[in-house]
């Protein structure tokens, strides 16, 4: 069925300053309701007024964006790297587009806490000590690996193509690169093939790395990730581990569907998700025609890409990625 949408006096005002930002920074929302139809069930959506034209509009910060479950592991964060740092004291490995997964030594988890349904074989030969790292399937396989590991009655098919790469051991003693020795050998005594450590590797300088996220990117990767040699283990989002990538993404909250025009007559224009501040703006490419016309749902958390932040903190040119299935 068509996506059907009826806007009811709507008066957006873009400003053409804010063209190659996120549309919504320079938006008025004048008293506009929205009336989405999906497999005619109706939803209505009130966009609040904004104070002035400089100021984004704002919802009410989501609590899905605010804070963890209780029970989710203390992990290391990544910050963005800048070329203002100087990669040389920094093990570089490839940043994997997989599913995050902790080992407490008994059981696998999302970075969510909860359990991971993996295979009574696949963990059954894993060491008794906690391990961080990611499953993986291979470069573009994020939609298949996703939909493998979030099973709750897992398919031992799809888990024999899955490897667990391993990059941290968590309350470890020594630096990073004395931990990632001690989960080698680890990992070499386990022998097998589906448990690995990520290779880490060293580089010269600035110019070296880009040479390397320039080979990452050649052959499908998706960017690349730094930790400090000599970090001491930490958890929360810390400078000791950097990730450098093309394209920098994160997650929102969908809160209402703009209409399509022309070709998308009928279907998805655009999203309008919220930031974890409450801020709106639109995310209206990177989807599938199959998207437009199923879009995800309001209240889910979609991840997008976008090049940098404007001077408003809002992210230039934003593209829909996924949907962020729950963990």
């Amino acid at each position: 069925m068509a996506l059907q949408m009826t806007w009811i006096s709507p008066a957006l005002y873009s400003d053409p300053s804010s063209h190659g930002t996120a549309d919504m920074a320079h938006t008025r929302f004048l008293s506009v309701r929205l009336f989405i139809s999906l497999s005619l069930l109706p939803v209505a959506v009130l966009l609040p007024r904004a104070q002035s034209a400089e100021e984004p509009a704002t919802v009410s910060p989501p609590a899905a964006l605010s804070s963890s479950p209780p029970s989710s592991p203390s992990l290391l964060l990544a910050r963005s790297y800048t070329d203002k740092v100087d990669p040389s004291p920094y093990l570089v490995s490839e940043k994997l587009d997989g599913v995050r997964a902790y080992w407490d030594g008994k059981n696998l988890y999302f970075r969510s806490g909860r359990a991971i349904q993996a295979p009574a074989w696949f963990t059954a030969p894993f060491p008794v000590h906690a391990m961080d790292g990611e499953l993986w399937m291979g470069r573009q396989t994020f939609e298949r690996l996703s939909a493998a590991v979030r099973r709750q009655e897992p398919l031992d098919a799809e888990w024999k193509l899955i490897r667990y790469q391993l990059f941290e051991l968590p309350g470890g003693a020594g630096s990073f690169s004395e931990r990632i020795a001690s989960l080698q050998a680890s990992v070499a005594q386990a022998a097998i093939p589906w448990l690995q450590v990520l290779p880490q590797v060293r580089v010269a300088d600035r110019m070296a790395l880009r040479r390397m996220l320039d080979a990452v990117l050649r052959d499908g990767g998706e960017g690349l990730m730094l930790h400090l040699a000599d970090a001491s283990w930490q958890t929360g989002r810390s400078d000791v581990l950097l990730k450098l990538k093309p394209q920098q993404d994160a997650e929102a909250l969908v809160v209402a569907y703009e209409p399509g025009h022309g070709k998308y007559q009928g279907q998805l224009g655009a999203l309008l998700v919220a930031l974890p501040d409450g801020r709106l703006f639109r995310l209206g490419t990177g989807f599938s025609d199959t998207q437009r016309l199923h879009p995800p749902a309001i209240g889910s958390m979609v991840t997008y890409r976008y090049r940098d932040l404007s001077t408003s903190g809002l992210p230039k040119f934003p593209s829909f990625l996924r949907i962020r299935e729950p963990e």
